[in-house]
């Protein structure tokens, strides 16, 4: 191991009983093991944690450092920033408890990482709906959008995050960390290969024609905020209509 690229992969938690083991079971059988495990949760009411605690003594088995904060905080992107900062890996990846990994997520992203020396990846997704299965495929190229991005599948380099933190002002606090490592011209890589699932359902999906005006406003203001086009209205309307007509 001692050759080999550390991996920190951060699992931000609320109350997530009904998932979280999903989450914490595709870090623990990953196929490349050299990885350092954070579990940020904002003082969950439930059993949560508990849960969390049953795998510790599987990851020592594994020789996987374990480790679990439970506090309040300041959302979601505040307990990303945290899980961050704790990290020691030179790669991190943020894997959120109702999404999982596939096995060999990490161990296809420490060869991209050999081949590529990227400062930020990321890959396909499953989307995974009550009415089934669909792939969400990443892109690059110079239009900026969402629909060519995906966070669970996204790894940034340690060094990246010592120059980047989440704003912990948008609910698309994540796309516009991604948009900035972009567009200041960091190396940034896609890799065509489903690395993980999200559990379509969460707060950036909920199917409430208020919220979803408000995710628009949001999606807008990530846009504008780095320089980008008025034109992008479209674009936001767009996605958010999508979200909330298609099932």
């Amino acid at each position: 191991m001692k050759n080999k690229v550390l991996v920190s992969i951060v699992t931000v938690a609320y109350n997530s009983e009904n998932t979280i083991k999903d989450t914490i079971e595709s870090v623990l059988n990953q196929t490349y093991q050299n990885i350092e495990y954070w579990i940020i949760d904002g003082n969950s009411t439930d059993r949560t944690v508990k849960i969390a605690e049953e795998y510790r003594q599987e990851f020592i088995k594994k020789g996987i450092k374990f480790n679990i904060i439970s506090e309040p905080d300041n959302g979601i992107y505040d307990a990303m920033n945290k899980g961050v900062k704790h990290s020691n890996g030179e790669i991190v990846g943020l894997i959120n408890s109702d999404d999982w990994y596939e096995p060999d997520a990490v161990e296809k992203v420490i060869k991209c990482y050999e081949n590529t020396s990227f400062d930020m990846m990321y890959a396909d997704l499953n989307i995974v709906k009550k009415s089934g299965v669909t792939v969400k495929h990443s892109r690059l190229r110079k239009y900026v959008s969402s629909r060519d991005w995906n966070h669970p599948t996204t790894f940034i380099t340690k060094q990246m995050y010592n120059k980047y933190q989440y704003k912990v002002k948008n609910i698309y606090d994540d796309f516009d960390l991604a948009i900035r490592i972009k567009k200041d011209d960091n190396k940034v890589v896609v890799l065509n290969e489903v690395l993980a699932n999200f559990r379509f359902g969460g707060v950036s999906n909920e199917k409430n024609f208020k919220k979803t005006v408000n995710r628009m406003k949001a999606r807008y203001e990530v846009y504008r905020c780095n320089g980008l086009s008025r034109f992008y209205l479209f674009e936001c309307v767009g996605v958010e209509l999508a979200k909330y007509f298609i099932d």
